[in-house]
């Protein structure tokens, strides 16, 4: 059962679109549900000089959960500091929803991964450091994402229309 916040974010979900002049973009995916995020950030400096995330938009091709994730997660990164949206959970997600059942936790951790890839390509773009804690994160995703691409790969090759296993 879905709490009533759940609900609202899927009904009404915040900063859904693809953003104009973003600064990056995370993908990732779900290799059991098939679920698939994009998180597109633009990130300005304030009047300290430190990178604050200004704005977050997503698209995302999943269920209602996935759906209220990424609505969700957009809420919680925006204004934030890289280094504080970096320490986003996908427990901090979940939290903010009143919760998820438990077979739908992945969708919270798909949105927080979806954040931090973000993260990753703007201080990669920006040819900055990257923290230890991200770095292992992006290294689980970009994993997790070569099985996806390679496990769906039958549905983008050219002339065929299915799956391996379907004929």
């Amino acid at each position: 059962m879905y709490t009533e916040k759940v609900i609202d974010h899927f009904r009404e979900p915040h900063n859904r679109g693809k953003m104009e002049n973003y600064s990056a973009v995370g993908k990732v995916g779900n290799i059991v549900c098939g679920d698939v995020m994009w998180l597109y950030i633009k990130v300005d400096k304030n009047d300290a000089g430190q990178d604050i995330i200004t704005d977050i938009s997503w698209e995302t091709f999943g269920c209602t959960a996935a759906i209220a994730t990424s609505s969700m997660v957009s809420d919680i990164g925006k204004g934030k500091t890289i280094e504080e949206a970096i320490a986003v959970t996908n427990q901090d997600v979940a939290s903010e929803l009143g919760g998820l059942p438990p077979i739908k936790m992945h969708c919270s951790a798909l949105a927080a991964d979806a954040l931090n890839e973000a993260i990753y390509a703007y201080l990669i773009q920006e040819k900055r450091s990257i923290p230890e804690a991200l770095q292992k994160r992006h290294d689980h995703i970009a994993k997790e994402m070569a099985q996806l691409e390679e496990r769906y790969a039958a549905f983008t090759e050219k002339g065929n229309s299915k799956p391996r296993g379907c004929e």
